[in-house]
């Protein structure tokens, strides 16, 4: 019987637990970098959560259900398109300790290089 009470408290505990890292807001600034245009992206990517790093980013264009992965390249992620990319952009991401987040419709075609957007999450 103290078996199965431990077994459902670790259960609640869990749950608990991932509840609340879901509910903890992640802080993240998207700044267009120089370079950028009209069929390409260079982003730098403020990403604030203590002991945690960004592992992947893709971007996912106005109108389309496919992800496209952004590479790194120094402290910044680019992606490369031989059309012109489509906004409003939408991006996705997974850190290195495995938290994934979806931020839609950051910024549009008309960005401005050097302007900073933050998704309203």
């Amino acid at each position: 019987m103290a078996s199965s009470s431990s077994s459902r408290l670790l259960a609640a505990a869990v749950l608990a637990a991932l509840l609340a890292g879901a509910m903890c807001g992640v802080k993240v600034a998207f700044t267009v970098e120089k370079g950028s245009g009209a069929k390409k992206l260079v982003l730098k990517i403020d990403y604030a959560r203590p002991g945690d790093s960004l592992a992947e980013v893709e971007l996912r264009q106005h109108g389309s259900e496919e992800w496209q992965p952004l590479t790194k390249k120094g402290g910044f992620w680019e992606v490369s398109s031989t059309k012109d990319l489509v906004g409003p952009f939408n991006f996705r991401f997974m850190s290195e300790n495995g938290m994934r987040n979806v931020f839609d419709e950051v910024f549009s075609t008309d960005f401005k290089i050097g302007e900073t957007y933050a998704p309203e999450k």
